[in-house]
């Protein structure tokens, strides 16, 4: 059977949507998706909007969603070399969605922190 007759399921371990998935949802990923959300950056420019990711991590997830098709690497022969990163049509329309949830998070996190609290204070702090 042809990949694309396939009905994917990101719940079977074989899947390759899983490993998207994986690259969309996972810390870097989504924090640099959502950074590209904002526009094009230059590699250090997006290494301080996503603040704490290393320098390794953020080029292998940039890896990552360019061979997902998220992202777009345009490599300018200046000297010094000057390369620029990008959402996809494809990146920009996970990106808003991803948007979505990531402001919904930010919009909750008091009542989050509360249960935290409440959390805590029946159980103990882990």
């Amino acid at each position: 059977m042809d990949s694309m007759d396939m009905a994917y399921d990101v719940f079977s371990r074989q899947c390759p949507s899983r490993s998207t998935l994986e690259h969309v949802t996972g810390r870097w990923g989504a924090l640099t998706l959502g950074a590209l959300h904002d526009g094009t950056f230059r590699f250090n420019e997006l290494r301080r909007r996503v603040d704490g990711v290393s320098e390794k991590m953020l080029s292998q997830t940039l890896h990552a969603l360019e061979r997902d098709g998220l992202v777009r690497r345009d490599a300018q022969p200046t000297n010094p070399p000057r390369v620029d990163y990008q959402l996809t049509p494809l990146g920009r329309e996970i990106a808003e969605r991803l948007m979505t949830l990531i402001r919904f998070v930010e919009d909750r996190q008091d009542e989050v922190g509360k249960a935290q609290e409440r959390y805590d204070a029946t159980r103990g702090a882990l």
